[in-house]
């Protein structure tokens, strides 16, 4: 079944099944309640809030939303605004509030990284970035300096964060990994792994000692500034634009090293990812 088809039957589910939607306690303009929201969608909520009837405002894990006023049925809305949403976002986009009632279901929210692939699908998966695929297997090196490949990680929820410290925007989110990091703790069946771009791994590591970090990071393999090229485990090198136009950029790999997840740039309130990486990992490799 490929992505369109998937895409129409969501929107499908979604009309038939919006009147079932359980609504949540927060009141129809607080638009700081919406999960994942940046200033920007704050903004657009506003928006929705003044346009006519029949209206409807989408949300989508990272960040992803959409609108659409002034349509002949709540139904037309919602349809609407999630295909508007999903042409911005490979996660599925789903109703928070219609016309004045807020219609989030937030016990589902959750779970929107699955359905997670069985063992058999997961080994036909294409070799890629995006969700669904199977990611690149890259040659890495742990913290202890060990030689590895991300399928080594295979078993547990990865969290693939690929940074820089010549890069503003990733030193300003380390903080946030970091407080990921302490709340996951050791036994959560989830694991970051951050691999340096473009730079030696000894002046990443530098960085991070001199910031006072206990992040994990591991070795991309990268030996002199400027190098946009990483290794497979078979040797191959593979441009690093294969992983990401822009950084940070970070992606959930299930634990069969699916992924679940991406996210280009830096990620505010990383703590709100607490469920969705507890449920892939409670969920996922069965």
């Amino acid at each position: 079944m490929n992505r369109v088809i998937q895409t129409l039957l969501r929107l499908a589910v979604v009309a038939a099944c919006l009147a079932c939607l359980p609504a949540i306690a927060a009141k129809p303009n607080d638009a700081e309640a919406i999960p994942h929201l940046d200033s920007r969608g704050k903004e657009g909520f506003r928006e929705f809030l003044a346009a006519g009837k029949h209206r409807a405002f989408v949300i989508a894990p990272g960040g992803a939303w959409a609108w659409k006023g002034a349509e002949p049925t709540t139904d037309s809305a919602v349809e609407g605004a999630i295909q508007e949403c999903q042409q911005g976002t490979e996660q599925p986009c789903v109703p928070y509030a219609v016309d004045d009632k807020v219609v989030f279901d937030a016990r589902r929210w959750a779970t929107l990284w699955g359905p997670y692939l069985s063992r058999a699908e997961a080994a036909r998966a294409h070799i890629g970035k995006e969700r669904g695929d199977r990611f690149f297997d890259l040659a890495i090196r742990s913290p202890s300096g060990k030689s590895m490949k991300v399928s080594d990680l295979r078993g547990k929820v990865t969290v693939l964060h690929f940074w820089g410290t010549w890069c503003p925007p990733c030193r300003r989110e380390m903080p946030e990994l970091q407080k990921l990091h302490q709340e996951l703790g050791a036994s959560s069946g989830v694991q970051l792994v951050l691999l340096q771009m473009r730079e030696d791994f000894a002046t990443a590591r530098q960085w991070a000692q001199q910031q006072h970090l206990t992040l994990p990071l591991h070795d991309s393999g990268v030996k002199e500034m400027g190098t946009e090229s990483l290794t497979l485990a078979n040797g191959k090198t593979i441009p690093d634009r294969r992983m990401a136009v822009a950084f940070p950029t970070t992606y959930v790999l299930d634990s069969y090293g699916i992924v679940v997840f991406s996210h280009v740039g830096p990620i505010e309130g990383w703590s709100q990812y607490l469920p969705f990486l507890r449920d892939v990992a409670a969920k996922s490799g069965k």
